[in-house]
């Protein structure tokens, strides 16, 4: 297999985690706002995605962070690794939203990545101060700093307003409107730029591995030197890639993050989302590989603090703690197992592939018994994996396509609608209508005047004849 097609493929593949990163995350920005009501759901992942495609071209300083901050490429690190590291990373992503759990997209193609590539250079292949400063630090204290940002405006925000106050919601719900777009415009330039830097790696260590191997050869056209910014195809298909994931809405997590943590009203989501944003906009400005998903769930728990603390739901949050903690090193070992398959030839590198196509696609079937999307998004906060689907109490009855007309007193049979005529199918029975009893016909006044007319004579005659025989 050629580097130009193991390039090509990594690339895709890259785009490919960029749009799971966009479903995965669109929770992130328009959950809050899809709770209470701020935005209609298929209109905020739309405006979301618009804001995510803008905020991937604002800044590349997380591009670079990933691309030279993270991984010693001056190691014999080729594609394969890094297309391990992606492998790890979109299973994870895809095993984390079928059960509505809001992990990290960014620690989880750090840890595969960083698995991959232990796994094929050793412990001295990773930049270990890089990971500390620039995600481990910002894992553990952009959460905190957001709950407390958004627990105290909270409190600021409830100060003398009663719950009743329509007037005031109405103006936190317009509010609402603008944050929301801006946590999205923060999530591309956070999450937008992380493809960006895993494409900018591959090519980098790609034009390393074919420099070695074609001594004087003419540069491919993918070429880039370590330390360069990422080429403006990269920045457009990434930016792309992550919005139209962005779009296709990410609904399993979105109900987990705006009803299972706590329920929230108008002010409480402008107050966490302008903590997010802030946080997010700061840590993408000073290069840190922040997840985004930290920050938001940090400010949706801070608010659910600060107003409503009886009614945090602890069972939700502590299956999000447990998930933030398994993601890096679970990626890391799906990414290293990988890694070490990948790199047992053209047929380790063909089967890696193919435990990604399977995998994807036996989530995909798993997530289809349970399905959620923009229509029943906020009707529950718990997000069903492996119980059945509820059956609606509302039924419709669908017409046979494959059988003649049938008889009016059997159309509306329950088995009626089967594709196929069952034998034997008897009508239901007719209710039997009670019988009316049959009233005298009325006599007509003239008839009752004439019967008493006879009555009468008959009488007089009576008389009549016995005062004839007693004078005899």
């Amino acid at each position: 297999m050629s580097i130009e097609l193991i390039v090509l493929i990594v690339i895709v593949t890259a785009l490919v985690f960029d749009f799971t990163n966009g479903f995965h995350d669109a929770a992130n920005a328009m959950a809050t706002c899809v709770a209470t009501g701020a935005f209609k759901p298929k209109v905020a992942v739309l405006l979301a995605a618009i804001m995510n495609l803008v905020g991937a071209f604002l800044s590349t300083e997380v591009a670079k962070t990933i691309a030279s901050g993270i991984v010693d490429t001056s190691f014999n690190i080729g594609p394969e690794t890094v297309f391990a590291a992606l492998v790890g990373a979109i299973l994870w992503n895809l095993l984390t939203w079928l059960f509505g759990l809001p992990s990290s997209s960014s620690h989880a193609i750090f840890g595969a990545l960083i698995g991959a590539v232990i796994v094929q250079a050793g412990m001295s292949g990773v930049l270990w101060s890089g990971v500390i400063s620039k995600i481990l630090l910002p894992a553990l204290v952009a959460p905190v700093v957001a709950g407390v940002a958004s627990w105290a405006g909270t409190k600021i925000a409830y100060k003398g307003q009663h719950n009743d106050n329509k007037d005031s919601k109405k103006r936190f719900r317009n509010g609402q409107r603008v944050s929301s777009l801006l946590v999205a415009l923060s999530h591309g330039t956070s999450d937008g730029q992380k493809t960006m830097g895993i494409i900018t790696l591959v090519l980098v260590v790609s034009t390393s591995q074919f420099i070695a191997s074609n001594p004087g050869a003419e540069l491919p056209w993918w070429n880039q030197a370590a330390g360069t910014p990422p080429h403006w195809w990269v920045i457009i298909a990434a930016g792309v890639a992550i919005a139209l994931g962005t779009y296709s809405g990410g609904w399993r997590i979105m109900r987990t993050m705006g009803k299972g943590m706590a329920e929230i009203e108008p002010p409480q989501g402008f107050v966490s989302e302008t903590a997010a944003m802030s946080c997010i906009l700061a840590s993408s400005h000073l290069g840190f590989g922040l997840s985004t998903t930290h920050v938001v769930s940090g400010s949706i728990m801070g608010t659910g603090l600060a107003r409503t603390p009886e009614e945090v739901r602890w069972n939700t949050a502590k299956r999000m703690l447990i998930a933030w903690g398994l993601t890096l090193p679970a990626a890391g070992i799906v990414g290293g197992a990988a890694a070490w398959l990948a790199h047992y030839g053209r047929w380790g590198f063909v089967a890696v592939l193919a435990i990604l196509l399977l995998g994807s696609v036996a989530i995909k079937i798993a997530a289809s018994r349970n399905h959620v999307s923009h229509e029943n998004v906020n009707d529950s906060h718990e997000v069903a994996v492996l119980a059945k689907a509820a059956i609606s109490s509302v039924t419709t009855t669908i017409p046979n396509p494959l059988a003649p007309a049938l008889p009016d007193y059997i159309a509306d049979h329950p088995l009626a609608a089967s594709p196929l005529r069952l034998a034997g199918l008897k009508p239901k029975p007719k209710p039997k209508k009670p019988k009316k009893k049959k009233s005298p016909p009325k006599s007509s006044h003239k008839h009752q005047e004439r019967k008493a007319a006879q009555v009468k004579a008959s009488v007089d005659k009576a008389k009549a004849k016995e005062s004839n025989g007693s004078g005899s």
